[in-house]
């Protein structure tokens, strides 16, 4: 998995996904990601300020250093959000 490559630990991604599953949070989060373009998932402060929110969302803690592991993380992965390819490749690396 691409991600555990960023120091990020596998415990903290079954957490998420587990709270992902609630209907509720998801479309928090999805609503928070309407409108978001290849060029902001590029921009460190647009994502820094996405993962600050989405960690108060879903209730979890994060060091300093696990903000950077994640900030890096998704700049790194060069996403499209129009990109239905990009979207398939980020669904199979968390399922």
């Amino acid at each position: 998995m691409s991600w555990q490559k960023y120091g990020i630990r596998p415990e903290f991604v079954e957490r998420v996904k587990t709270k992902m599953k609630n209907p509720a949070i998801k479309e928090r989060i999805k609503a928070q990601l309407e409108g978001v373009t290849k060029y902001d998932l590029q921009d460190r402060v647009k994502v820094r300020r996405w993962v600050k929110s989405f960690a108060r969302i879903l209730n979890e803690p994060l060091t300093d250093a696990l903000e950077e592991q994640l900030i890096s993380f998704v700049i790194s992965q060069k996403i499209d959000p129009n990109n239905p390819l990009h979207l398939i490749k980020l669904w199979a690396m968390f399922r």
